[in-house]
């Protein structure tokens, strides 16, 4: 075992002296991807752990997560680790005071379950508003910094922000709405989706984050469950190089009072729709204050029925976000955060509360993060915090587009869908390998990742190294049943933790979270539906490896959906008897890939029926779902209770 250890470390010192040479190489031409990856292939030939950067003494002192190791007088990071569960409220206490979050009314209590670990109450006691908390850095310092394809750039300090922020609550004040009302966000995130944002918040409203990719049909359900008295969009915007309209949706949607960022000169509003410049009020507005459980943002996620799981976050949700952005995406004041997400998508809030809190700069790109002017944005505007999705890296290899950029990213975070080690490494070498890749793996429902990274810890391309401060996980073995902190198998999550979810708006939060096994102590563990490999441990250091859903939700392009949803589209067709959505993992790692199987009763070319089903599910669903491909069968698996049993064709397709 220490001749094992010892072969491990001598690689690794072999690999790091390739990338100190990439570091200070200024022309990345000078060594092709290429010859890095087959040199990476052949250092680690028949390793588990192929350790692709390493941080340094420097990196190591300056961690935000160094110094509350040393605040907490303790060790290392896996001390720490072990402590923020051991002692959760006092843990939690310490991140409520380092983000000094702004309270009206102090807490008795930092945490209370005395009714039990599944319902717990926080801050106990206290009144706030955690927008009062985004706005504590220096009234110049840049706040967002803003680009799009065409080059047009903006920069807004944190004090100009306050006051466009104030004049939306003004705004919807004017316009009648009152505390707990809920408005819709249906647009890109950029300025006005900020602004907005907060200013909803800020008035003590719920905002409804709907992706502008969706239908009309889709924003109307999405309302409709929320039951959002007005909603904020764009009439259109330009995405590679094309203009989007989404104004148009609102209209087929049938939306209430529509507040329209106004991009084209001619575009026709509804009678009782009105324009951005004239809906916002006055600079100054009140701050509602509320408890600390009050709704500040309803996000959507599928389930395993057709009907998305409307999700609230509360004024607590935002020190989750703030949190893992600190220790685990070390952000610092001095830095530039931009992440290729959508304001429909729960990463939007959680980039917006994770910089603003830490008291950085927000970057954002409107337009295609795969364009060269994405490119240009992170080059110029000094980004340092860049967090992606797979399924982009990919066209950033395939199309080379970024390769004559010079980035200054610091860390590279990723999350939404399963990653390939190929393309991973190849983004640490499009940064001359300065920046670790901090996977990154949660959920909407629980306002941010149960397992992840830190930049005191080595990094290997698609693999975690930590699960989240103040978090405390299990996983089950398929086989044996056994939960263990550990092993192969389904991961649960130990509550209590800041940031989980404690009801849903249309569902039973206990059915959808807690029916399942709990530890030998009675306690109540937590499902969230992914598998996970254990690879291996170096120090102190476990390295985990996603191994896809254990349930039948997808995950397609970064989205989480139900395989229903998805057949519920299909089945529309009428050469469609019956159809199973399957997510396929490609044997390279990566994005999951969805293979649709159906029964016909007639014949059907196959490229054109795939042509026509992907046109439903554009239209009806998302047009970033893409079907992979299509199986007829003569049948379709079903267990005794005539269950549909999907993993038997997952399994069947890829073998």
């Amino acid at each position: 075992m220490e001749t094992e250890a010892n072969s491990l470390t001598q690689k690794i010192q072999q690999w790091h002296s390739v990338t100190t040479i990439a570091r200070v190489t200024p022309e990345r031409a000078e060594t092709s991807f290429e010859q890095i990856w087959q040199t990476y292939q052949n250092i680690y030939q028949n390793e588990p752990l192929k350790v692709a950067w390493q941080p340094d003494k420097s990196t190591v002192q300056n961690a935000n997560v160094s110094e509350l190791i040393a605040q907490i007088g303790i060790e290392s990071y896996d001390d720490l680790y072990q402590w923020s569960v051991q002692n959760r409220a006092a843990f939690w206490e310490i991140v409520v005071k380092r983000l000094n979050i702004q309270l009206d009314k102090p807490y008795q209590q930092i945490l209370d379950n005395s009714q039990g670990n599944e319902q717990v109450d926080w801050l106990t006691g206290a009144q706030l508003n955690i927008v009062e908390s985004c706005f504590q850095a220096p009234a110049d310092k840049p706040a967002l910094t803003l680009a799009d394809e065409s080059g047009q750039t903006e920069t807004l300090s944190y004090g100009k922000l306050e006051k466009l922020v104030n004049r939306v609550t003004s705004g919807l004040q004017d316009l009648g709405l009152k505390p707990g009302n809920a408005v819709a966000l249906y647009m890109p995130l950029g300025k006005e989706a900020v602004v907005a944002y907060l200013g909803i918040v800020k008035a003590g409203m719920a905002a409804v984050l709907i992706a502008d990719s969706f239908s009309a049909q889709e924003l109307s359900s999405r309302m409709q469950i929320a039951q959002a008295k007005a909603v904020i969009t764009v009439d259109a915007y330009a995405y590679n190089q094309k203009q989007l309209d989404v104004y148009s949706r609102v209209r087929d949607a049938s939306a209430p009072k529509a507040i329209v960022v106004q991009n084209q000169a001619d575009t026709q509003l509804r009678s009782d729709d009105i324009t951005w410049d004239d809906f916002l009020g006055e600079p100054t507005a009140e701050t509602h204050i509320g408890q600390p459980d009050d709704t500040i943002s309803i996000l959507f996620s599928s389930g395993t029925t057709s009907e998305p799981k409307a999700i609230p976050w509360n004024h607590l949700t935002p020190i989750k976000c703030a949190m893992d952005g600190q220790f685990h995406h070390d952000i610092h004041p001095d830095d530039v955060v931009t992440w290729t997400t959508g304001m429909g998508w729960m990463m939007g809030p959680w980039l917006i509360y994770a910089t603003l809190m830490n008291q950085a700069t927000i970057a954002l790109f409107t337009g295609s993060a795969a364009s060269a002017a994405f490119g240009k944005f992170v080059e110029e505007t000094k980004i340092s915090v860049l967090g992606t999705i797979p399924s982009l890296v990919k066209v950033w290899r395939s199309q080379k587009a970024m390769e004559k950029f010079q980035w200054s990213v610091r860390v590279f975070s990723s999350t939404g869908e399963p990653s390939n080690a190929e393309d991973y490494l190849y983004l640490m070498w499009l940064n001359n390998f300065k920046a670790p890749i901090i996977e990154y793996c949660g959920g909407t429902e629980i306002g941010g990742g149960y397992l992840t990274g830190t930049v005191v810890q080595p990094a290997i391309p698609v693999t975690f190294t930590t699960p989240a401060l103040g978090l405390e996980l299990r996983f089950r073995n398929p086989e044996t049943g056994q939960l263990a902190p550990t092993q192969a198998g389904e991961v649960f999550i130990v509550p209590p933790a800041i940031g989980l979810s404690q009801k849903l708006l249309n569902r039973d939060h206990h059915e959808a979270y807690y029916a399942g096994p709990t530890l030998e102590d009675g306690r109540p563990l937590r499902k969230h539906g992914d598998n996970y490999q254990i690879l291996g441990k170096l120090n102190q250091t476990t390295f985990y490896r996603s191994q896809g859903r254990a349930d039948d939700v997808m995950n397609l392009g970064g989205i989480k959906v139900s395989a229903v949803e998805i057949e519920k589209v299909l089945n529309q067709h009428s050469t469609i008897v019956e159809s199973a959505a399957v997510a396929i993992s490609p044997p390279e790692g990566g994005p999951e890939q969805l293979v649709v199987f159906y029964l016909t009763d007639q014949a059907a070319e196959k490229e054109l029926l795939k042509k026509e089903l992907q046109k439903l599910l554009s239209q009806q669903l998302n047009p970033l779902f893409r079907i992979a491909d299509v199986v007829q069968k003569d049948s379709l698996p079903r267990t005794a209770s005539n269950k549909l049993m999907r993993r038997a064709l997952r399994d069947g397709y890829s073998s």
